[in-house]
């Protein structure tokens, strides 16, 4: 047997799959990010177990990963905080706000460089079936007498939109706890078509639909494809 056939039939050490390489950079940077939006590059590579070198097989910058991640997230919340269809728009307007703080809280900083980064334009095309709905949602009140029918549906439902954000602004900048930002988001979403705080505050209370959900924790992370050290498996001995 020559040399060249012995060196092609050595088996090789397995390589980590390229996808499994992306979703760890993506997975990383949603950690890092949603800590410090300047975390730089080296420090995302690292979290996912990579070398800066390794990184540019998927994405030629920085920039272009954050733009990943940024869209993905916009495109998973447009259509997972839509709450489900209530027939008083009062009601749906806060399911929605109140929806949409439970899909964000838990990734506040990010959420707000997805909002309100450079990316903002982009990110408006991921959030069109959300914002369609809250437009909806607010034609409704408005067509019911529900609501104020002072300000235009259009610019009224970009005012709420702000309203929430603001919330997201204050809940980031002073960490509140889920449970007041929960409420937070629905009172101030609520005064903008025009609830008095007493009647927003008693709405908040008595519906069974605006009631505070379970935390939902960390939304699933891709695999750490990482292999890990092998553990002896113990076999315990039998009782005496």
């Amino acid at each position: 047997m020559d040399l060249v056939t012995t060196t092609e039939q050595t088996p090789r050490a397995p390589r980590r799959d390229a996808a499994a390489n992306r979703e760890a950079l993506m997975a990383a940077a949603v950690r890092l990010l949603n800590v410090d939006a300047a975390v730089p590059l080296e420090a995302i590579a690292a979290e996912a177990g990579l070398s800066r070198r390794s990184v540019y097989g998927h994405f030629a910058t920085r920039d272009d990963l954050v733009r990943e991640v940024t869209l993905r997230g916009a495109a998973r919340i447009g259509v997972a905080a839509l709450p489900d269809p209530v027939d008083d728009p009062v009601v749906q307007l806060a399911a929605l706000g109140a929806r949409l703080w439970s899909e964000v809280e838990h990734v506040r900083v990010l959420a707000q460089l997805t909002v309100r980064g450079p990316l903002a334009a982009e990110v408006g095309g991921a959030l069109a079936p959300l914002r369609a709905f809250l437009r909806e949602t607010v034609r409704r009140g408005v067509a019911d007498g529900r609501m104020r029918d002072d300000i235009a549906v259009d610019t009224l439902a970009r005012l709420v939109e702000g309203a929430a954000l603001t919330v997201l602004d204050e809940a980031t900048a002073r960490d509140l706890d889920s449970a007041e930002g929960h409420r937070l988001v629905m009172l101030a979403v609520l005064a903008m078509v025009g609830l008095g705080w007493r009647e927003a505050d008693e709405l908040v209370r008595t519906t069974p639909e605006l009631a505070v959900a379970p935390p939902p924790g960390p939304q699933p992370l891709p695999a750490d494809p990482r292999p890990t050290a092998t553990r002896p498996t113990v076999t315990p001995e039998p009782a005496a």
